[in-house]
């Protein structure tokens, strides 16, 4: 049973795409290692096909529980952050810092059901073979192609496209962070898009948290500007870092983080904003 930690870094990546969670997804690889390790070897043919289902069928069951558990969050719910790259301290270090794992992404998944997910993952993502995932999630070949095709097509339709310069994101988080700082209304407009949105996930245990996303330049520029009201300058810091793929911030006061910010930029202009203060989410960082 050596071999679990190779795999490890798959398990988790599975997980986390599967449920927008780097606790659960911990979670998840823990209880699969804990099945996998009780099978008597003679059992195991596959390992990396055995894990795989393990893990899979464990997130199926999560994501049927944490549907109930989301239809009574409150206000929006977003994925928890994931330190990537330079920063990364978790099974993720093996992670790449690839679009499936960005905000924008993650968040039109949640559309999925969770057998459109596990199904869009499998094949779109890790390049399982329909006959491995057929009998990963105990359908036939065909129902899976037909599974597959749907979610494929949903997610072509609703995914957003974004250009990605990891050296312009930072110069546009820069300008973002500054322009805030400065109290410019007319600098901040001209940054964000017209039709951006801003998503402030708070969990209902967040000062200054929203109930529904905030959309149009004006509106989102004006917010921005009265948060700053939040924040005492003696106590507060900003770290740029990375999380999910791209250049982020997080806000600090005293040391502990307290705003997630990333953003999703097109056409030199930020069209989404995503913000996560509920504590549980990123007390870890």
């Amino acid at each position: 049973m050596n071999d679990f930690e190779s795999y490890r870094p798959l398990l988790f990546s599975i997980a986390y795409r599967m449920l927008g969670s780097v606790t659960e997804a911990e979670d998840m690889v823990q209880d699969t290692y804990l099945r996998y390790q009780a099978l008597p070897p003679e059992q195991v043919q596959s390992p990396k096909a055995l894990l795989s289902t393990i893990v899979t069928r464990l997130c199926l069951n999560q994501l049927e529980s944490a549907r109930v558990r989301r239809e009574t969050y409150v206000g929006p719910w977003l994925p928890e952050p994931l330190l990537t790259g330079e920063d990364a301290r978790t099974p993720a270090d093996a992670l790449s810092a690839h679009e499936t794992i960005s905000m924008a992404f993650l968040v039109l998944l949640e559309s999925l059901t969770p057998l459109e997910r596990a199904v869009f993952l499998l094949r779109e993502v890790f390049d399982y073979e329909y006959a491995e995932i057929a009998e990963i999630i105990e359908k036939r070949e065909a129902a899976c192609r037909q599974i597959f095709h749907r979610a494929k097509q949903h997610v072509a339709e609703h995914r957003p496209r974004f250009s990605f310069s990891p050296t312009a994101h930072r110069q546009m988080l820069a300008r973002f962070l500054q322009a805030v700082n400065d109290g410019e209304m007319e600098g901040l407009m001209q940054l964000l898009a017209e039709d951006v949105t801003l998503w402030a996930d708070g969990g209902g245990k967040a000062r200054g948290s929203l109930m529904h996303p905030l959309s149009g330049r004006e509106a989102i520029a004006r917010f921005m500007l009265a948060s700053r009201r939040f924040v005492v300058p003696e106590t507060m810091r900003i770290d740029l870092c990375e999380i999910n793929g791209a250049p982020s911030a997080i806000l600090r006061e005293n040391g502990l983080a307290r705003v997630v910010m990333t953003f999703e930029i097109s056409e030199g202009q930020i069209q989404q904003m995503h913000f996560i203060a509920n504590p549980d989410k990123i007390g870890r960082l």
